[in-house]
C-alpha cells in the first residue's frame, strides 16, 4: 500500500486517547487546545480526523471557538469529509463567517450537502446573498430548490427554522403501508417523532405519533389514528411564538404549513431551544444596552461603537438628572448633608425600579402579563415598593440621624425613600407596559427610562422636602 495514501485514521491516533478535552469544571482545557494547535501546525490529519471524528458537533464548536483565527480554517482544511459543518453554528456569528469566507464554495457547497436543512439555513444565512449564490450554485438541484425558498422566508420565521426532511404518507395507507414506507425509503430524517398524512395535493390533514402507529395492528387504516387537531405552525409565525407553543403545549415536534395549509416542513425540540437561548440571549443583552449581535470574538472597536449610541442616550439622561440637583443648588450649599445622601435615594429607587422591570419585562415576553392581569400586577408592585419604603425609610433615617446629627434630616430622607420607592416599583412596571403597548421592545428602551425615573423623583423629593422642612431658600 502506498505509504501516502489517504486512510481513515484509527481512534488510537485521536489526541483525546492522552489528553482529556474537557477539566472537572467542563471547562475546555489549555493543554488540549495546544495539542490540537501543533497537529495542525504539523500538518497531521491523520491525529486530526480521528479527533474530530469523537468530538460531539458542541464540543468541535467550542475547539474552533479556542483555536487562534489561522487555525480554524486549517483545521477544516486537514479534517476534509470529516469535519461535521454543523460545528460552524456552535460558534460566534463573527467566527462562522471567518472561516466560510476562507474556504473555497466547493468546500462548504460538500460540507453543507451532509447537514440537516434547517442546519444548512442557519450556516448560509450569516452570508451575503452573493456568497449564498455561490454555494448553492454548487448543490444538485433539488436540494439547492429547499434551500433557497427556506432562505426567502423571514428572518426569525418557522420557515427558517423548519427542517425540510420529514415523513408524509398518504391518506389511503394502512399502518403496515406506513411502516414499510419507512423501512424502504432510505433517506428518512436522523430524528423524527411522528408522520403526517397528506392528500395528493400535499394539504396537511393530521399527525399519527410513532408509539400510537407501532401499537396499531397492520391492516388498521391510517386514518383511523390521525390527530387531526394536532398543533402545527405556519411558515411565517414568528420563531418566539412556536417556542412559546412548544414549551405550553409540551411538544416535541410540530408540522409547518405554508399559506395554502400544504405540508412544506417541521420543527423539532432541539430548534426550539436554541430560539429560546437565542431570544434569552437577545433580552438579557438589551437590558444592558447592549446590541443583540455582539459577540465575544468582536473586535474592541467593533464592541465600542456598538455600545457608544447607547451610552450617548444614557449620558443624555444623565444630564436631565443632574439638572434637577440644579434646581437647589442654593440649598445644597446651605447644607452639605443633602448632597452626600441625594445619590443614595436615587440609587436606591433605581434598585428597586430595576427589580420591578426585570419581573415586568419577563412576564411580558412570555404572555404572562397582559391587560387580564395588569391592574392586579400594578397594584401589588405598587405595594411593594410602599412596604420596602416603609422598610428602608426607617434604615436610612436613623443612619442620617447617627451620621449629621441632625433630627429632622431622617424624617425627611425617609419620607423621600417611601416616594422614590413607590415612584420605582410604578416606573418599572409601568413603563415596560407601555412599550409593549406600542410595539417597542420593552428590554431595549426600559432600563434607560425607568433610571431616569427614579433619579428625577429621587433627586426632586429629597431636596424638595427638605427645602420645606428645614425652610432653605
Amino acid at each position: 500500500m502506498d505509504e501516502h495514501m489517504d486512510v481513515a485514521p484509527s481512534a488510537s491516533n485521536s489526541v483525546l486517547d492522552h489528553v482529556p478535552m474537557r477539566n472537572e469544571d467542563g471547562e475546555i482545557r489549555h493543554e488540549f487546545v495546544e495539542e490540537i494547535a501543533r497537529a495542525i501546525e504539523a500538518g497531521d490529519s491523520a491525529a486530526l480526523r480521528a479527533c474530530v471524528a469523537e468530538l460531539h458537533e458542541a464540543d468541535l464548536g467550542d475547539l474552533i471557538g479556542a483555536l487562534e483565527p489561522d487555525d480554524r480554517v486549517r483545521l477544516v482544511e486537514l479534517t476534509g469529509r470529516d469535519f461535521d459543518f454543523s460545528a460552524l453554528n456552535e460558534v460566534d456569528e463573527a467566527v462562522r463567517e471567518e472561516i466560510l469566507e476562507e474556504l473555497p464554495p466547493e468546500t462548504v457547497a460538500e460540507g453543507v450537502r451532509e447537514l440537516e436543512s434547517d442546519d444548512a439555513v442557519e450556516l448560509l444565512e450569516t452570508l451575503d446573498e452573493a456568497e449564498q449564490e455561490e454555494i448553492l450554485e454548487k448543490l444538485p438541484l433539488k436540494e439547492r430548490v429547499a434551500l433557497e425558498r427556506s432562505l426567502l422566508y423571514p428572518e426569525n420565521s418557522a420557515g427558517r427554522r423548519m427542517q425540510t426532511e420529514f415523513i408524509a404518507v398518504s391518506q389511503d395507507f394502512t399502518v403496515g403501508q406506513a411502516i414499510d414506507y419507512m423501512r424502504e425509503t432510505p433517506d428518512l430524517p436522523d430524528r423524527f417523532y411522528e408522520i403526517y398524512v397528506i392528500d395528493k395535493d400535499q394539504h396537511w390533514l393530521g399527525a399519527v405519533p410513532l408509539d400510537v402507529l407501532l401499537r396499531t395492528r397492520r391492516p388498521v387504516a391510517l386514518t383511523e389514528l390521525t390527530d387531526e387537531d394536532r398543533r402545527r405552525v405556519s411558515v411565517l409565525e414568528d420563531q418566539e411564538e412556536v417556542a412559546r407553543m412548544f414549551g405550553k403545549y409540551n411538544l416535541v415536534a410540530a408540522p409547518v404549513l405554508d399559506t395554502q395549509d400544504r405540508l412544506v416542513g417541521v420543527i423539532t425540540v432541539d430548534d426550539v431551544v436554541d430560539v429560546i437561548e437565542e431570544e434569552a440571549d437577545e433580552d438579557l443583552k438589551a437590558l444592558g444596552g447592549v446590541t443583540s449581535d455582539e459577540e465575544l470574538s468582536d473586535t474592541f472597536l467593533t464592541i465600542a461603537r456598538g455600545r457608544f449610541n447607547w451610552l450617548l442616550v444614557n449620558l443624555a439622561t444623565a444630564f436631565l438628572a443632574s439638572s434637577v440637583l440644579g434646581l437647589f443648588e442654593g440649598q445644597l450649599e446651605q447644607m452639605v448633608a443633602l448632597a452626600v445622601l441625594a445619590p443614595i435615594v436615587a440609587s436606591q429607587g433605581g434598585n428597586a425600579a430595576t427589580q420591578t422591570m426585570t419581573v415586568a419585562v419577563r412576564a411580558l415576553a412570555t404572555r404572562e402579563l397582559g391587560s387580564s392581569n395588569a391592574w392586579r400586577v400594578v397594584m401589588r408592585e405598587t405595594l411593594v415598593g410602599l412596604v420596602n419604603g416603609l422598610a428602608f425609610a426607617v434604615i436610612t433615617g436613623i443612619a442620617a440621624v447617627a451620621w449629621f446629627k441632625i433630627p429632622g434630616l431622617g424624617i425627611v430622607i425617609g419620607l423621600a425613600m417611601i416616594c422614590n420607592l413607590i415612584a420605582g416599583a410604578l416606573g418599572g412596571i409601568l413603563i415596560p407596559m407601555a412599550l409593549d403597548r406600542v410595539r417597542a421592545d420593552p428590554a431595549v428602551a426600559s432600563g434607560t427610562f425607568v433610571t431616569t425615573v427614579t433619579d428625577v423623583v429621587g433627586f426632586f423629593s429629597f431636596l424638595g422636602i427638605a427645602t420645606l422642612w428645614f425652610g432653605l431658600r
